[in-house]
């Protein structure tokens, strides 16, 4: 049985690209966005997902994930999930529309055995439909999670560079024992911007896999929605991807 080392609530958002304004597919979308915001009311962090989806179970994919933000306030991250216009030197103006609301529920971060998992189920949409297909968003699936060591060297092209590298505290620095990766054990380090991690798929049915009753985490979940707990307005963005499951 695997032993609960956080819990809260989770909402994911894409970003469309530049310039489009309706989202057709997977190809439109620039980022895939997931908020935590762990109980009781701790912090908000924001990660993105290198490859625009989560992992896929099946083929126990690895994806790289970092932590962007971690914020006090929700009008802290208003920035990232904002629309945005901005100048460049070759195309003059530039308009990126906000990030829009794609699923919310209740996650877990929990050992088993001698490695660590986030696993999450979904509260919305109540039917998944081909946006959440398509980003690989399902409704209680496991991932295995690792922290990347950051005095550990990279592939050249891979993980973060300079200013944007994180620095950790001595005591979750001594957590990799000088090797390249460590379980999100605790999940502090999840509370420093530039933490690096590697998501594997794992399993499906996280309650099974995991022995950990995530409707009980949902049933907490309710009570807040990303509306309300990232202070985002419906009027500002399409919704209907977290309703329905459209892409929008």
């Amino acid at each position: 049985m695997a032993e609960l080392l956080e819990d809260g609530d989770i909402y994911f958002l894409y970003r469309p690209r530049v310039e489009e304004e309706h989202v057709g597919s997977l190809d439109e979308v620039q980022r895939l966005l997931v908020v935590m915001h762990p109980w009781p009311g701790r912090q908000l962090r924001l990660l993105l997902v290198g490859r625009k989806r989560l992992p896929g179970i099946d083929r126990h994919d690895r994806f790289w994930a970092f932590v962007d933000a971690v914020v006090d306030r929700p009008e802290q991250l208003h920035e990232a999930l904002q629309a945005r216009t901005y100048r460049t030197r070759t195309r003059d103006r530039r308009h990126q529309p906000p990030a829009r609301p794609v699923a919310e529920g209740a996650y877990v971060i929990a050992r088993h055995d001698d490695h660590t998992h986030l696993a999450y189920e979904l509260e919305l949409p109540l039917r998944l439909g081909e946006a959440q297909h398509e980003l690989s968003i399902e409704p209680e699936p496991s991932y295995i999670v690792t922290v990347k060591n950051p005095q550990a060297p990279s592939p050249p092209g891979v993980g973060l560079r300079g200013s944007r590298k994180v620095t950790l505290p001595a005591a979750l620095q001594e957590r990799f024992h000088g090797r390249r990766f460590a379980p999100l054990d605790p999940p502090d380090f999840l509370d420093h911007s530039g933490t690096e991690l590697v998501l594997i798929g794992a399993a499906h049915d996280a309650s099974e896999e995991l022995h950990i009753d995530l409707d009980a985490e949902v049933e907490r979940a309710e009570r807040s929605t990303i509306f309300g707990d990232l202070r985002i307005s419906r009027r500002e963005r399409p919704v209907s991807p977290l309703f329905s499951g459209e892409w929008a």
